[in-house]
């Protein structure tokens, strides 16, 4: 028991605990210790854009062929639509199967429109424009406003030109190439420093959620919580399990090696605070940098599978617990307009809310007032939301190395059944 506490595994497991005792004994004080946890995942973020940038500029520079690491590009983002179109049905098919809101009989009237005015000016922001408006949005203002801002798509925009760049300058770019290599190691090292804060970060997080909600806010969440929790659950063993297999590998091996990561989101509510050492960990287990640096931050933007679930769910969960009758066309625009909106949620805000809200405007049948209802079980939905998005991008980041031949099996193998320790830095 000793050896298992010494791992972070083990110490984030006993922060979550003690989070949860804190919390229930002593509420008032364990509010106070939001800081911990806001500070924790700050400090990630601190180094995230630069170090997007050197693992994507160093796998494209290192991989030479230009033509296969666009191959790997339209791969990943036709993977993501699929696999996020199923994502969208699920919730829509689950939500007419089981009905969580049919028998609440909610007036619209009656709800506090004060809750949603924050998120609705938001979601006004997220939709003006349209689809021309987000691609501008890729494109930064300036270099240094896409780091300074932290804007991962757009210093991903700016990593690719640069490492294609790079890579067409041949030896006359080796030194930068070489110097951006070693960057990425220092930042690697930075990471593992920030990483052993994980379980302060955990403790404060989870002792705030305790505090202020209280263990009996649980018994409120309703049929649609566990509605959520059920279908994410399908998803990632059944959907995510069936995709693995077909690669080639395990789900249950690959959850088993990123344990330590997805405690720390449970507690934080935040995929964000692992993005670092989850790029890490795909590497050590035999996936090419190029791919890795890719497919993880674009999927952070386009492929959120748990967040898809959750959008159609709960627009359908509205129009029912509203008694609002919705057509099959209101059915495929909520569908057709979440794999638009959904897209730019990574960074917003509140963004579920805010994403639900966009959707709805497209939807005049359903009350967007009638959002106040899910606003308060939110962070309960949001753990497994981000549980699910960042398991899936894990997968398709394995899916589309194996299709390119991108991972050393052989490797990946040994580290997923434990044989061989990874190479983090």
């Amino acid at each position: 028991m000793p050896k298992f506490f010494k791992s972070l595994f083990g110490q984030v497991l006993l922060a979550l605990l003690l989070g949860v005792a804190l919390g229930f004994a002593v509420p008032e004080f364990a509010v106070k210790l939001k800081p911990l946890g806001d500070s924790f995942i700050k400090l990630i973020k601190m180094i995230i854009p630069v170090l997007v940038f050197c693992v994507v500029v160093h796998g494209i520079a290192g991989a030479g062929d230009l033509k296969r690491v666009g191959r790997v590009g339209v791969k990943a983002l036709i993977y993501f639509e699929v696999v996020t179109t199923i994502a969208l049905l699920l919730g829509l098919v689950l939500a007419f199967w089981f009905q969580p809101g049919v028998g609440m009989n909610v007036d619209p009237n009656a709800l506090d429109a004060k809750a949603m005015s924050a998120y609705a000016s938001n979601a006004d922001k997220l939709t003006s424009g349209g689809t021309v408006e987000f691609l501008m949005k890729l494109i930064p203002t300036t270099v240094v406003a896409a780091f300074a801002t932290g804007d991962v798509l757009q210093v991903l925009l700016f990593a690719v030109l640069f490492g294609c760049a790079l890579a067409m300058l041949g030896e006359r770019g080796a030194p930068v190439a070489n110097f951006i290599d070693t960057l990425s190691h220092v930042l690697f090292k930075i990471m593992g420093i920030i990483i052993k804060l994980a379980p302060l970060g955990v403790l404060g997080a989870i002792a705030f959620t305790v505090g202020k909600y209280g263990l009996g806010s649980l018994k409120q969440l309703g049929m649609l919580v566990v509605l959520f929790y059920v279908a994410v659950i399908f998803f990632v063993f059944g959907i995510l399990g069936l995709i693995m297999r077909l690669a080639g590998f395990s789900i249950f091996k690959l959850l088993r090696y990123l344990r330590e990561e997805l405690a720390v989101v449970f507690a934080t509510t935040s995929s964000d605070s692992v993005l670092p050492q989850i790029m890490a960990k795909l590497r050590g287990m035999g996936i090419k940098d190029s791919t890795v640096g890719l497919v993880i931050p674009t999927g952070y933007s386009f492929n959120l599978d748990a967040f898809s679930i959750y959008i159609t769910l709960a627009a359908v969960f509205i129009a029912q617990a509203t008694n609002t009758p919705i057509s099959m066309t209101d059915l495929m625009t909520i569908l057709a307009i979440s794999l638009v909106t959904s897209k730019g949620a990574h960074g917003v805000p509140g963004s579920a809310i805010v994403v639900l809200a966009a959707t709805l405007q497209a939807i005049p049948a359903i009350p967007a007032i009638g959002l106040v209802l899910v606003l308060s079980i939110d962070w309960f939905m949001g753990i497994a939301r981000a549980l699910g998005n960042l398991i899936g991008n894990c997968v398709a980041t394995v899916v589309v190395a194996a299709w390119e031949g991108d991972i050393d099996r052989d490797t990946a193998h040994a580290v997923l059944d434990g044989r061989q320790q990874p190479v983090l830095d």
